[in-house]
């Protein structure tokens, strides 16, 4: 697994605890008190957070990325990131 995959997957790990704590009714504050102290270096910024949070109180059930407008990354495939690690 590369970095940035591990770093994906503790992304997607904090958002889904943001969710949760949005359901326990946590504040922002304490949210990313609680974030900080469980992922230390590794969390996201309070910025981050505060975002995400805004959107899971809205009623946001993903963690999924929001499309973004333009090129789709068509070179980004196994095939070629195995020519890229090897």
């Amino acid at each position: 697994m590369s970095i940035n995959n591990e770093s994906m997957t503790v992304t997607r790990s904090i958002q889904i605890e943001q969710w949760f704590l949005v359901k326990l009714g946590k504040t922002f504050t304490e949210a990313y008190a609680m974030l900080k102290e469980v992922y230390g270096s590794e969390c996201l910024s309070r910025t981050q957070v505060v975002e995400w949070l805004k959107r899971f109180k809205e009623g946001r059930e993903t963690t999924e990325d929001d499309p973004r407008p333009g090129r789709s990354s068509t070179s980004k495939t196994d095939e070629n990131i195995e020519k890229l690690v090897n």
